[in-house]
């Protein structure tokens, strides 16, 4: 049916073209479900209001890692995916999936305007028939408190002339074995309708969809995903610097009890969180909360820890510096290597790079930085330089990527501190590495 439409509509420049599902937002989210979706046979239209990264999806270029421009390519040009930055185009979409960043304030309280903005666009096109599906990670009781009360004022009843519900987005970014396609997807609607007309809407695009019995339990379950990881790395982060105090080595500790084959997860120490979802995405909940009278002590002494690391790691880096140089921090030359949020790949959101490269310039150190996938760090005014250990008085590994060569650096460099246990047996046997 959709080869038969593509044939008989005069798709060239989207005049007429209807799009069995528009994507509101090409980021780290959109680009992969569009991807996702049109590769099962969908023919998805992508709203984004950046000029350039529209003219670049409609040439086939991605500029997301994890959908390859050789994937991405064929489908634009079969009419499978286009993209565009006109909200009209909504009218003509059976499906709409809003999938836009969800930051926080600097009061640290829910940001949700650049969602609410993009629901009062769908809003004044949405029309009998529509499916509107959030998979922004939110608070409970979003979808049913901000998003429906704007799409029925115009008059359209949930559930008898729209369909509303709420799935979580479950990307990481850099997995290649866990995508889009495979991970499962939670569904929860308004009625019991929304949530099957969404489960229908993903099912044979992605291999498991799990309903859920409402959009509240669709968006707790995706925070609770993030808080247990929030939490547990506290605990190992808290953990390491009682280690540091003992003289134990923490690695080592962590590496034998994930020899216990039930009833531990390993989870690993660092010099904070990084990314789109764990540093922020568990204040959605505290701030909730509050309206209830109820407090997540868990989750605030969590972020309490998380958030001091960088401080800490600062602290560790002056102590390498002044035993292993006899130098300060002031004046002191030091190359942070990686500055993304994880390992091998370039997205740099929330990275506690950024952070600690702050504290190290506030304390007088000369920093530069060395990542293969980062060439630019705009937040901190900083561009990449060749790794060149030896030119440094320090090198602080943040961000642990896997083309590095550790022990050509560890040989090389005049201190290290090894944030990330990247330099592994080598660095434990070195009086030159420091770790966390």
């Amino acid at each position: 049916m959709l080869e038969a439409r593509l044939q008989s509509e005069t798709a060239q420049d989207g005049a007429t073209q209807t799009w069995d599902v528009a994507v509101v937002g090409a980021g780290y989210v959109g680009v992969p479900l569009a991807h996702t979706l049109a590769a099962a046979g969908r023919s998805v239209l992508l709203i984004d209001i950046a000029d350039e990264v529209v003219a670049g999806l409609n040439r086939g270029e991605s500029h997301i890692r994890d959908v390859p421009t050789d994937e991405l390519k064929p489908l634009v040009q079969q009419g499978r995916i286009r993209a565009t930055t006109d909200y009209d185009e909504l009218r003509r979409a059976d499906a709409i999936l809003i999938a836009l960043p969800t930051p926080l304030s600097k009061q640290r309280e829910p940001d949700l305007s650049t969602v609410t903005s993009a629901v009062e666009e769908i809003g004044a096109r949405l029309r009998n028939g529509h499916l509107v599906v959030l998979e922004s990670t939110t608070y409970p009781r979003t979808t049913r408190e901000v998003v429906l009360p704007i799409l029925e004022r115009t008059g359209l009843k949930v559930g008898r002339d729209f369909h509303l519900a709420f799935s979580p987005e479950r990307v990481d970014p850099g997995n290649e074995v866990w995508t889009t396609k495979n991970v499962p997807k939670i569904v929860g609607g308004i009625t019991p309708e929304c949530t099957e007309r969404a489960a229908q809407l993903y099912e044979g695009a992605v291999d498991t969809v799990h309903r859920v019995s409402t959009p509240e339990a669709a968006e707790l379950t995706k925070l609770l995903e993030n808080i247990f990881r929030s939490v547990n790395i506290a605990l190992v982060n808290e953990l390491a610097q009682l280690c540091e105090r003992m003289d134990i080595d923490v690695w080592e500790v962590i590496e034998a009890a994930a020899t216990k084959p039930f009833g531990f997860m390993s989870f690993q120490p660092g010099p904070g969180l990084g990314g789109h979802c764990i540093p922020i995405d568990p204040f959605y909940l505290t701030w909730k909360a509050r309206e209830y009278g109820f407090y997540t002590e868990f989750i605030e002494l969590a972020g309490k820890v998380n958030e001091n690391m960088p401080y800490y790691c600062r602290s560790l880096v002056s102590q390498a510096l002044n035993h292993g140089r006899q130098r300060s921090l002031n004046g002191s030359k030091i190359l942070v290597l990686g500055v993304a949020y994880k390992n091998d790949i370039g997205d740099t959101r929330e990275s506690p790079a950024i952070k600690l490269i702050e504290l190290l310039q506030t304390a007088g150190a000369e920093i530069a930085y060395h990542d293969p996938y980062v060439d630019e760090l705009e937040e901190v005014g900083l561009r990449s330089v060749p790794l060149d250990p030896a030119a440094h008085d320090c090198v602080v590994i943040v961000t642990a990527h896997a083309n590095v060569d550790y022990d050509d650096l560890v040989d090389r460099a005049h201190v290290v501190v090894d944030l990330r246990n990247a330099t592994g047996a080598t660095g434990r046997s070195s009086d030159k590495v420091w770790t966390l």
